[in-house]
């Protein structure tokens, strides 16, 4: 697979050390004795891929800048702010897109194909599961290659919505100033100003992201559906995250009620470590790929 032969982008990768053979055997048991692994992944699985995160050490967008992602509350209610974000998508869409899957997503692919992997949930809203062709595998917070229309509900693809803002913004042009974690650039209120907004196509709606903005919730049935998958596993593994987000740790308190063991995999401290069975400071990258 080509893919698996690219080497990573670690611009926003935080340093760490190689895989301690010690950790690597470690985890090769904790998967070896599990038979249904409900894994949990987040933006450290992605950071290999390119797409910066939000809270990594130094090379994370909270460390780097002062910005912060769209709230809920602000892009329902204000039109100048739906303004901004989509203009910010506009312009960063193109390379957002284009990001490809590395070797992390290709083994959690493999382990699905063997039996293994019993669920995937992923916190990313950047499609590489999908790409890497995970299919037991719910989308926690969304997914930003679907939009859809708060008043009729209608979906349409992203790729079909930029031939839409392309159609009303023939002349209109700004050059990124930064990539953000979720698909969007940095740009100033001036370059944003003359941006035009479709509406929905069928009912002249307010059209949406289908992800989960800071400050909104996960729906009660996609909730309920991911705790009925853990229940039928026997073993949790966390993939780069920090577990800070409390719509992710939910299930991780679930594993542990259960007593389930719980193998974390993340570069830096997370929620998880004082109760987790094993914590594991390397590269999702560099290290699930010597797990067989």
């Amino acid at each position: 697979h080509s893919v698996s032969r690219a080497s990573p982008n670690l611009t926003f990768v935080p340093a760490c050390l190689p895989p301690d053979p010690m950790e690597v055997e470690e985890l090769q048991r904790f998967v070896s004795s599990s038979k249904r692994l409900f894994v949990m992944t987040g933006a450290g699985i992605s950071t290999e891929s390119g797409i910066p995160d939000y809270r990594s050490e130094g090379v994370g967008l909270y460390a780097r800048t002062d910005r912060r992602p769209v709230q809920h509350a602000e892009f329902i209610r204000s039109a100048s702010a739906r303004q901004r974000y989509w203009a910010r998508n506009f312009v960063g869409w193109p390379q957002f897109s284009s990001h490809q899957p590395n070797k992390a997503h290709l083994v959690l692919r493999d382990w699905e194909k063997l039996g293994k992997l019993h669920w995937l949930v992923t916190q990313n809203v950047d499609a590489l599961h999908t790409k890497a062709g995970s299919q037991r595998m719910t989308e926690l917070h969304g997914c930003t290659h679907r939009v859809f229309c708060l008043a009729c509900g209608d979906q349409i693809l992203r790729s079909e919505l930029q031939e839409h803002f392309e159609a009303l913004n023939p002349t209109w042009k700004a050059e990124a100033l930064d990539v953000a974690p979720d698909g969007d650039v940095f740009l100033t209120e001036e370059q944003v100003r003359n941006f035009q907004v479709p509406a929905c196509q069928k009912c002249g709606g307010i059209l949406k992201p289908d992800v989960t903005f800071f400050g909104d919730t996960v729906s009660r049935e996609k909730v309920s559906f991911v705790h009925q998958r853990l229940a039928e596993s026997d073993s949790m593994l966390v993939a780069g995250s920090s577990m800070q987000v409390y719509s992710g740790y939910r299930f991780a308190l679930a594993a542990r009620e259960k007593k389930l063991p719980i193998a974390v995999l993340n570069i830096g401290p997370t929620r998880l470590d004082h109760f987790a069975s094993l914590k594991l400071n390397s590269r999702c990258g560099e290290l699930l790929p010597l797990i067989v």
